[in-house]
């Protein structure tokens, strides 16, 4: 048996043998409707593409380098205006470093999360379709079925409710800047008091009709252009810093050491690194799934690339007079609103991508079809509804940036890549030694490895590299 292969026990059926199968299967007392939306439903299990050599390519989708500054558009923004903050509030001293090391253990956990998702690609022919929720599906072949029905509630359960928490807090982070930026730039130009909330109701009615698309492959050139709009946000900030930093400089002070400080600085700076509960769905509509490591790896380093000039230049510009973001700390009006407008941009661009794992969930939820309908469009709306509802009720963005990079978001960030990628290894590694012992596959193979048997397939130095992550995202 090929190392890195697991062969089916099922045959892929035909297109046409699907037909064959699936048409006598509806009872004669369903109507046209429900006939045609039971054959869309099965249709959905063809294949999406070829699968050769261990290797899944999907006939159409993202390459490795276009998914990488996906990956970076889905990122950047937030966390780079909030970056010069933490600094401040963890000394730049403790803050750089803290930052490297942030940046090295989320570029980890993000290759080890997408050699999961190819596992799952590798083992289990129906993830070779199109597939809502890939993350808790990863989560459940992982962990479960040690028990099936306690997996099924609790595994799934638990790991879906973080991804959706951490997807929503995210969604509101950036709705509330892209709102905050664009009454900025009102006030800055209109002598008016045109209220914030408005502006979060506009801005929203807006955005509400791109959320339609189906998934990221569907709205790629979006977040890519979003991925430029902050790289030229990065040479504005640096630029308006430098200018301001003879006079700024003269005035500038930096806070006394608080404990409290650390939690809120580490909590930015996980916030700015961690958005991995959308990264399955990325992977999932490349053409070249197995080279996501490629393009999370690309993407962490332009991140570290962005974020480190920026932190330290506004660090020893504007000290502690910054506050949620450095963008209102930029004294050159037409460099701020210049700023203003790009990362507005971003973040706007980027809620497609931010909301498509939470739209996809719901609608699995509610049975919604996978082709474009009112169903759709309702769910969809009533989650940007709810968004717009938690913005309205947060004044400001930072505190709710430092508790979304404090909780749920490291669990999907750091804790859960690591711990799902060690078993699924094991488990692939275990399937593979017994099918050769055996001569064959069997049911039991699919199972997940116990504690005892991860810990014999797994090479001892990912054991305990895996061991440090968990510990550093609990502790996080």
């Amino acid at each position: 048996m090929t190392v890195g292969v697991y062969r089916s026990r099922n045959p892929t059926l035909s297109s046409t043998e699907k037909n064959q199968v699936s048409i006598p299967s509806i009872s004669n007392g369903i109507d046209s409707n429900e006939k045609k939306e039971i054959i869309d439903e099965h249709s959905q299990h063809e294949e999406d593409g070829i699968f050769q050599n261990g290797i899944f390519i999907r006939h159409r989708g993202l390459n490795w380098f276009v998914t990488g500054l996906f990956v970076v558009g889905e990122l950047a923004g937030g966390g780079l205006v909030a970056i010069p903050t933490a600094m401040v509030q963890l000394g730049i001293y403790v803050g750089l470093p803290l930052a490297l090391v942030m940046n090295v253990i989320f570029m980890i956990t993000g290759f080890m999360l997408g050699v999961a998702w190819n596992v799952l690609l590798r083992r289990w022919p129906q993830y070779r379709s199109h597939c809502r929720k890939p993350y808790p599906e990863i989560a459940y072949r992982a962990l479960g079925p040690v028990c099936r029905l306690i997996v099924t509630i609790f595994c799934r359960l638990i790991v879906t409710i973080c991804i959706d928490v951490t997807q929503f807090g995210i969604a509101v982070v950036y709705l509330l800047l892209s709102a905050k930026n664009i009454h900025d730039a009102l006030k800055s130009f209109v002598d008016t008091n045109f209220s914030f909330c408005y502006v979060i109701l506009i801005l929203a009615a807006c955005l509400t009709p791109v959320l339609f698309l189906k998934s990221p492959q569907d709205f790629w050139w979006a977040v890519v252009f979003a991925m430029f709009t902050t790289s030229a946000a990065v040479i504005l900030i640096l630029t308006g810093a430098l200018m301001d930093n003879s006079e700024c400089h003269k005035e500038i002070n930096f806070p006394k050491f608080k404990l409290t400080n650390i939690f809120l600085g580490m909590g930015t700076l996980l916030f700015a690194y961690g958005g991995h509960s959308a990264f399955p769905t990325i992977q999932h509509d490349m053409k070249m799934p197995h080279q996501f490591t490629r393009s999370s790896t690309l993407a962490f380093i332009i991140l570290f690339i962005m974020y480190t000039p920026v932190g330290i230049i506004g660090y020893y510009t504007y000290g502690d007079s910054l506050h949620d973001s450095v963008i209102n700390s930029i004294q050159t009006q037409g460099i701020q609103q210049a700023i203003n407008l790009l990362i507005t941009v971003h973040c706007i661009l980027t809620l497609t991508i931010v909301f498509s794992p939470l739209n996809q969930d719901m609608e699995e939820i509610f049975k919604v079809p996978q082709k474009f309908g009112p169903r759709r469009v309702i769910v969809r709306t009533g989650m940007m509804v709810a968004v717009v509802f938690a913005a309205e009720s947060v004044p400001t963005f930072g505190p709710l940036l430092d508790l979304m990079g404090g909780s749920t978001l490291t669990l999907t960030s750091v804790v859960f890549p690591a711990l799902f990628y060690i078993f699924l290894t094991a488990g692939e590694k275990k399937a593979e030694h017994m099918a050769q012992i055996r001569g064959y596959s069997t049911e039991e193979d699919e199972e997940p490895p116990t504690f005892k048997e991860m810990l014999k397939y797994s090479d001892k130095k990912v054991v305990l590299l895996v061991a440090l992550i968990i510990v550093f995202g609990v502790c996080g």
